[in-house]
């Protein structure tokens, strides 16, 4: 199977406001996922639970200007975060989400 199957067999949840009440809905299971606000994706995420990363996310300066956000369960995280920052890479000339520039 290719990076980009990968990606594609995900099944994204639609976009969720970034608060801790919506946050406290989320699986407690491995996944992947994005923050955004202003139309820019901030963070692309990998992690084993889900709900305890993006409370975690809160206290992130950067990260808590997030609107929302959006998840895929998926039990090779961190082969398709790779993928997913790779495919975003592609797309923005190299560059890498606001919150993840070093």
């Amino acid at each position: 199977m290719s990076r980009r199957d990968d990606i594609q067999l995900l099944e994204w949840s639609s976009w969720i406001d970034f608060n801790r009440t919506s946050i406290d809905e989320v699986p407690q299971s491995e996944g992947v996922y994005k923050l955004h606000a202003n139309m820019k994706i901030l963070f692309i995420g990998s992690t084993k639970n889900l709900r305890q990363s993006l409370i975690q996310d809160l206290t992130n300066p950067c990260i808590n200007n997030s609107a929302r956000f959006s998840y895929a369960n998926t039990e090779t995280a961190d082969k398709i975060v790779e993928n997913l920052l790779d495919e975003y890479r592609n797309k923005h000339d190299g560059k890498l989400p606001l919150c993840m520039e070093q």
